[in-house]
């Protein structure tokens, strides 16, 4: 592909463009979410130094395995993006997880012992059809030992991508499943056939391969952080919408 950056594009077509798909908003949201962070970090004396920034810069190229300056140039010319621009993205970046780390890693661990049965695991199986007669007949024929739960899960599945995976979820969260599916799922032991349970999907055949307990990973402290760090910046721009209207009184 030709270089798009040799192509001139107005702001307003941008702004245009935007709008038509209904993305400005939340454009709009995300630049005053950066305000917002940009002041508190002020207010707490929170500040991103030069090294940071090159040391966060640096794990990106190994991260993408951009050897020499000429290939992360590259890079970045193709992303229409200045080196300059890339930087003030490190820094926006470094300085949000600056001031989550400040508001709420101390609340983090709290936040787990409290909900730590919502942050329990089940690797699951799963089948969905559209008949509940089926569904039931699928039951049986499983149970009977007439087709393996994994056959009919690629034989019968209504969704395409799960009967390529033989009706794989994966590791699914407590908290993902509808409560009263997490019910039945989490009270069944592994390898045992459940259902059929009724959705708004349609007629539902679980196995449960494994229950993983619940732990405080590196990866579900930055979920954690990540969930209390948004829901803290959705109240401070909300706050600050309506500081912003006028006073009617």
């Amino acid at each position: 592909m030709k270089d798009l950056a040799k192509i001139v594009i107005e702001p307003e077509e941008i702004i245009s463009f935007l709008k038509s798909n209904m993305n400005l908003k939340e454009v709009y949201k995300n630049i005053l979410f950066q305000r917002v962070i940009r002041h508190v970090a002020h207010e707490r004396g929170i500040s991103i130094t030069v090294e940071e920034i090159e040391a966060e810069a640096d794990r990106i190229r190994r991260e993408k395995r951009l050897e020499k300056a000429t290939d992360t140039l590259a890079w970045l010319a193709d992303q229409l993006v200045t080196p300059h621009d890339w930087e003030m993205g490190i820094y926006a970046s470094l300085l949000a997880q600056k001031l989550a780390e400040e508001l709420f890693a101390q609340e983090v661990k709290k936040v787990f012992l409290q909900n730590r049965l919502d942050f329990e695991q089940v690797v699951l199986y799963q089948i969905i059809v559209s008949s509940e007669k089926f569904a039931q007949e699928l039951f049986y024929q499983i149970e009977e030992g007439e087709i393996s739960f994994y056959q009919a899960a690629h034989l019968y599945d209504i969704d395409e991508h799960r009967r390529y995976k033989c009706g794989y979820e994966g590791k699914i969260n407590r908290f993902s499943l509808q409560p009263d599916i997490a019910a039945v799922v989490f009270s069944k032991p592994p390898k045992q056939l459940i259902g059929p349970l009724k959705t708004e999907q349609g007629y539902h055949l679980f196995m449960v391969e494994e229950f993983l307990s619940a732990e405080l990973t590196a990866e579900r402290y930055q979920e954690i952080l990540n969930n209390m760090f948004q829901h803290w910046l959705a109240s401070e721009l909300e706050n600050l919408l309506n500081s912003s209207l006028p006073d009617k009184s």
